[in-house]
C-alpha cells in the first residue's frame, strides 16, 4: 500500500534528517541534521572535530532519513538515501543557504546561536556532502484516512 512520491517534495523542506553511519567497530551510529539538497547533492553540517564527520571519512557508506510526520493530518511521508558521502571544507555560501533554510532572513538570526553555535566563519567547519546512490520515498499516509492516502504534498 505504500505510494512512492516525488523526492522534491520532502527535499525542499526544512526538516530534520537522521545521518545513519558506522563505527570503527561497525555499529551503527544515527544523528540529527539539519540539510540543504542542491545540484542533486545532500549537504549537511559538520566540523572537523564532530564525530559524524569523522566516521564519514573513515567509512563514507552512509545512509539518509528524512520523514515528515503529522499526527492530526495523518501524513507520513518517508524518504531514504544511501550512498558513499565525502567530507568537504565550509563552503561559506552553501552555509548560508543552509542557515536561511532553518532559520530564515540573515537578519533575524540570533547572534549568540550563530557566534557559539553556527560559527559560520570558523576554520574547522566541513559539509558532509551526499551525492545518492539510491533514493526511495514512501507515502504511508493512510492511518487516518485508509484505506485513501493522503496525498504528499
Amino acid at each position: 500500500m505504500p505510494t512512492p512520491f516525488e523526492p522534491e517534495i520532502i527535499l525542499e523542506r526544512p526538516l530534520m534528517a537522521i545521518l545513519g553511519t558506522s563505527a570503527a567497530d561497525g555499529s551503527p551510529r544515527t544523528a540529527p541534521v539539519w540539510y540543504h539538497w542542491e545540484a542533486g547533492m545532500l549537504c549537511m553540517l559538520g566540523s572537523a572535530d564532530n564525530a559524524s564527520t569523522k566516521r564519514v571519512s573513515a567509512d563514507p557508506r552512509v545512509s539518509v532519513e528524512i520523514t515528515d510526520f503529522d499526527t492530526t493530518s495523518g501524513r507520513l511521508l518517508h524518504l531514504g538515501l544511501r550512498g558513499r558521502a565525502t567530507v568537504a571544507a565550509m563552503d561559506q555560501a552553501l552555509f548560508e543557504r543552509l542557515l536561511t533554510r532553518y532559520l530564515g532572513p540573515k537578519e533575524s538570526w540570533n547572534p549568540w546561536f550563530m557566534d557559539n553555535i553556527a560559527r559560520i566563519d570558523d576554520p574547522e567547519g566541513r559539509l558532509i556532502l551526499l551525492r545518492p546512490d539510491s533514493i526511495f520515498t514512501n507515502n504511508v499516509s493512510f492511518f487516518r484516512t485508509g484505506p485513501d492516502i493522503l496525498p504528499a504534498r
